[in-house]
């Protein structure tokens, strides 16, 4: 009997430890991660030097300026995220749980529909008892988020141009694709655009028109584009930063994107429409096919499965 106590302190110290380590590298000073765990500072560092001992390995280097994460440090925090947070999923689903707030987060390329479903999840939580995060970014920072477990679901499209690509960098990050849904392509404009009672437009209609873009960075792969059909050839482009300005510029500048169609006009208004693209031998026409992503063997929260519930019911996917 005393041996099995023994073992489940161990444990329990583990799992401490692991926690105090997370709120280390969040904060980046032992002083503010101290007053969040409520454990005096002293406590804080022999627990860390402690479980370098057990590793073998230094987890910070400390500066008057705070730690900072060795490369070892690194490479084992995201053991302790994926573990820790494992233990809160099964604590959330068969303990009592804690007092303590937990966290939930979602990193989407700029989908609405993705923000309409986190609004709905969010709906059904005592938010003053969790910490959410909606991150609209861009597709290489969905991919790192979720592979570093600052967020937890990742939402992006998969395309006949960019799957093997992609699918190679997810397969290299430890996470996995989950089909949601396939969709072709539209021409998102304002309703006041001169091509708006079109029931179709194709590629030479746009030709006047600025093409707008998400910006995807300075050296970041043209995979990465949110916007199917990117290696077309466009006359004019314009690149955005997040879904606000895009709006303002297709009012501004008649601009126009090439979308899902899957567009939220409680978010986005209804000062917008989404017309099909008619594609030609020169631009063929070609699937999304939108969906999440989670680290392999993972446990979704209760708010990842609600969340990934809600995504569905708008997306009316069966």
């Amino acid at each position: 009997m005393e041996i099995e106590t023994r073992e489940e302190e161990e444990a329990a110290v583990t799992l401490i430890q692991l926690r105090y380590l997370i709120t280390i590298a969040e904060t980046n000073s032992l002083n503010k991660a101290a007053e969040q765990l409520y454990v005096s500072q002293p406590s804080l560092t022999s627990a860390m030097k402690e479980l370098e001992k057990e590793l073998g390995i230094i987890l910070f280097y400390r500066s008057g300026r705070g730690v900072t994460l060795t490369n070892d440090g690194t490479e084992f925090l995201l053991y302790a995220k994926q573990i820790y947070s494992q233990y809160e999923s099964v604590m959330e689903k068969y303990g009592k749980g804690e007092a303590r707030k937990k966290k939930f987060g979602v990193s989407t390329q700029h989908y609405s529909f993705a923000v309409k479903a986190f609004v709905e999840m969010a709906k059904e939580f005592d938010m003053s008892k969790y910490e959410f995060a909606i991150r609209e970014t861009r597709t290489a920072e969905v991919i790192r988020d979720v592979s570093t477990m600052k967020s937890e679901i990742g939402v992006l499209y998969l395309c006949d141009f960019n799957r093997k690509s992609m699918e190679k960098l997810l397969k290299s990050s430890s996470l996995e694709f989950h089909h949601l849904i396939d969709c072709q392509a539209y021409v998102y404009i304002w309703k006041n655009h001169p091509l708006a009672k079109e029931k179709s437009i194709c590629f030479e209609q746009l030709e006047g028109y600025p093409c707008l873009s998400f910006e995807q960075g300075d050296n970041s792969s043209f995979y990465f584009a949110e916007e199917i059909l990117s290696t077309n050839e466009y006359s004019q482009v314009i690149r955005a930063n997040d879904r606000a300005t895009m709006l303002n510029l297709m009012v501004g500048l008649n601009g126009y994107t090439l979308c899902s169609g899957i567009i939220c006009e409680e978010l986005n208004g209804s000062d917008y429409i989404a017309v099909p693209f008619r594609d030609d031998e020169q631009n063929p026409n070609s699937i999304m096919e939108i969906g999440y992503i989670v680290r392999k063997n993972t446990i979704l929260s209760k708010m990842g499965e609600l969340y990934i519930d809600k995504l569905k019911r708008y997306l009316k996917v069966t």
